[in-house]
């Protein structure tokens, strides 16, 4: 009976640490926050173009679209030959919150979209989903692609209107896919640049309510 007594008192507490352990990495972390007045420049490509915008790679045009989520147009990338396609807007930021609304209408390789930040000299961050995987994933860039986090979520359907948003204060980023906080990371290898969208490979994929609330 002892012996049994013993065996049933560790299996508890093994169970006891395993379960908070368990909750912990459960806890949903704080949100990172920038402050309240920050500025915040929008961009619905109704009545402002890109035409201060700096194309790194790609075939980024306004069009109209019939489910445009604001208005009537939107930002399509059409190119689908290249490895990325980045666009930048004008303003460099350090600290930063931006979301967008993307639509993945097509790809064999690739059906993405995504949010560059940071972007200096050809180098930068980049939060994106793809309609043709299971994940949600952060990577760095600098001359090559280096995957910083990742998730399983459900991919976000193809020819539907979904939101990501990433938000940066000094090395702690958080990235939403759809209004769920799926990613909390640090990294310290880019400090400020510009904001952009992105995609990969044959991505043909619409843009639309581009927001970016930071600190230049």
């Amino acid at each position: 009976m002892r012996r049994r007594q013993w065996f049933k008192t560790i299996l508890a507490a093994l169970a006891a640490v395993g379960l908070s352990r368990s909750g912990a990495s459960l806890a949903a972390p704080a949100e990172v926050t920038l402050p309240d007045d920050s500025p915040v420049h929008a961009f619905d490509f109704e009545t402002r173009g890109i035409e201060d915008w700096t194309t790194v790679a790609g075939q980024w045009v306004v069009e109209e679209m019939a489910d445009a989520p604001s208005g009537k147009k939107v930002l399509v990338q059409r190119a689908t030959k290249n490895e990325f396609n980045v666009i930048v807007a004008p303003g460099s930021y350090a600290d930063l919150d931006v979301s967008m609304k993307f639509k993945p209408i097509s790809g064999r390789e690739d059906a993405s979209g995504g949010i560059v930040a940071r972007f200096n000299d050809g180098r930068y961050y980049v939060v994106r989903a793809n309609a043709l995987e299971d994940n949600f994933r952060l990577y760095s860039y600098d001359r090559g692609r280096r995957q910083l986090a990742t998730t399983r979520v459900k991919a976000p359907a193809l020819g539907q209107w979904h939101t990501i948003r990433i938000v940066a204060v000094g090395d702690h980023m958080q990235a939403w896919l759809d209004g769920t906080l799926y990613l909390d990371h640090r990294d310290s290898r880019f400090k400020s640049g510009r904001i952009g969208l992105w995609t990969k490979a044959d991505s043909i994929t619409a843009f639309d309510d581009f927001t970016i609330r930071g600190i230049k």
